[in-house]
C-alpha cells in the first residue's frame, strides 16, 4: 500500500503561479555605447541588428518541463512511502519459574502411573511438568533445581524445548541431599529482578521441610512479595514422616499466602496433574502483541526523475545551440 506521509505539502503546488502573477517582471538596464557607421559594419558582417530590449521567452519544452519538475519536487516533499504488510511480534507477558526439589527424599516411589508402574517423586513431577510447559507457549519459562543448594537449571526463555530437555536431565541428589527452600526462592528473585514482565510467578515443588537454607523461607517470601514475585507452592511429601523427609505444609502455606499465591497438596499422580491443570487455568497466557508495518521510503524516485528531466533539457538546449551556431565568414572590402 502506497501513502503520503505529508499530504499537506501539496499546498505548495500553486506557489510558482502565484509568484508569476503577483511579483513584477524583472528588468535590467545596461549601459550602451554608440558606434559610428554601425549599419555599414553590420552589412559588411552580414548581421541583422535587433532591438535593444530583449524579452526572454520560454519555449514549448520549458512550458512542459517546468511545471512537471516542480510537481515532482512537491511530490518528494509529500514523502511517498510503501507500507508493507504488518509484522507481528509477540512478547511474553509473564515470567514463569519452576523450582523442583532434588533432595534425597525424592527417591521415594509413592506414585503410580496409568500403567501401574511405580514412579519416584521426581519422575512423577517430570511426567506432569513437561505437558504443563507445552501448554505455556507464550510465557518465558525458567527452571530452578534445589537441594542443599539452589541454582538455575534453565534461564527464562521462550525456547521451551530446551527447558524440557534440561528438565529431563535433572537427577536426584545433583544439588545435595538436603532441602534449601529459602535459597530456591532467592534464586527465583535474582532471575526475575531485572525482568520487565508485568507478572512473575514461581511454582515451587518440594517434598520436605527447609533444612539447609542460608536465607530463611519466610524472609525470602517477604522479599519475593516486595519484588512482585508470586509463589505457588506444591507439597508432595509425607507430613507424618520424621526428620528431613517430613514436608512442612504449614511453611509452604505461609510462603504462598505472603506472596499472594496458592498452596496445593499433591498426594498422588492424578492429584499432581490436577494441580498443574489448575495452575494453568489460574495463570492464563499473557501476551503482548506489537504490530509493526515497515515503510520503504520512495521520495528519492520523484527527485531522481526531476533531476533527469533537468539534465535532459539542458543537454538538448546545448545540442540545439551547437547545431544552430552560425559559421564565421571573413570580412570583405
Amino acid at each position: 500500500m502506497y501513502q503520503l506521509e505529508f499530504p499537506l505539502a501539496a499546498l505548495a503546488l500553486p506557489l510558482p503561479l502565484l509568484i508569476w502573477l503577483l511579483l513584477p517582471v524583472y528588468r535590467e538596464t545596461m549601459p550602451a555605447v554608440r558606434v559610428p557607421l554601425f549599419e555599414q559594419m553590420a552589412t559588411l558582417a552580414h548581421a541583422r541588428p535587433l532591438a535593444g530590449a530583449v524579452v526572454m521567452r520560454a519555449n514549448w519544452l520549458q512550458v512542459v518541463l517546468a511545471p512537471l519538475c516542480w510537481g515532482l519536487l512537491v511530490l518528494a516533499m509529500m514523502r511517498p512511502v510503501y507500507v508493507e504488510p504488518p509484522v507481528e511480534r509477540i512478547e511474553a507477558g509473564r515470567d514463569l519459574l519452576l523450582a523442583i526439589d532434588l533432595s534425597q527424599s525424592m527417591e521415594a516411589r509413592d506414585y503410580v502411573n496409568a500403567q501401574g508402574q511405580r514412579l519416584n517423586r521426581l519422575q512423577a513431577a517430570k511426567q506432569v511438568i513437561a505437558p504443563f510447559i507445552d501448554r505455556r507457549r507464550d510465557d518465558r519459562i525458567g527452571l530452578i533445581a534445589f537441594g542443599a543448594t539452589a541454582f538455575p537449571q534453565a534461564p527464562l526463555t521462550l525456547d521451551h524445548d530446551s527447558v524440557k530437555q534440561l528438565l529431563d536431565e535433572l537427577q536426584i541428589g545433583m544439588a545435595g541431599p538436603q532441602t534449601a527452600i529459602g535459597d530456591a526462592i532467592g534464586v527465583g528473585i535474582r532471575m526475575t529482578e531485572k525482568s520487565k514482565a508485568k507478572e512473575k510467578v514461581l511454582i515451587l515443588l518440594t517434598d520436605g521441610g527447609d533444612t539447609a537454607s542460608k536465607l530463611p523461607p519466610e524472609r525470602a517470601a517477604g522479599i519475593a512479595r516486595d519484588k512482585g514475585l508470586i509463589i505457588h507452592t506444591i507439597g508432595i511429601g509425607d507430613p507424618n514422616a520424621t526428620g528431613e523427609d517430613k514436608v512442612d505444609l504449614a511453611a509452604l502455606q505461609k510462603i504462598a499466602a505472603v506472596t499472594g499465591g496458592q498452596f496445593y497438596r499433591g498426594e498422588n499422580l492424578r492429584g499432581l496433574e490436577q494441580i498443574y491443570t489448575t495452575l494453568d487455568r489460574i495463570t492464563p497466557d499473557k501476551v503482548k502483541r506489537q504490530s509493526h508495518r515497515p515503510k520503504r521510503e520512495l521520495f528519492y524516485l520523484p527527485l531522481m526523475l526531476a533531476g533527469a528531466l533537468i539534465v535532459f533539457y539542458h543537454a538538448l538546449m546545448l545540442f540545439i545551440t551547437l547545431i544552430r551556431r552560425p559559421r564565421r565568414r571573413p570580412l570583405t572590402a
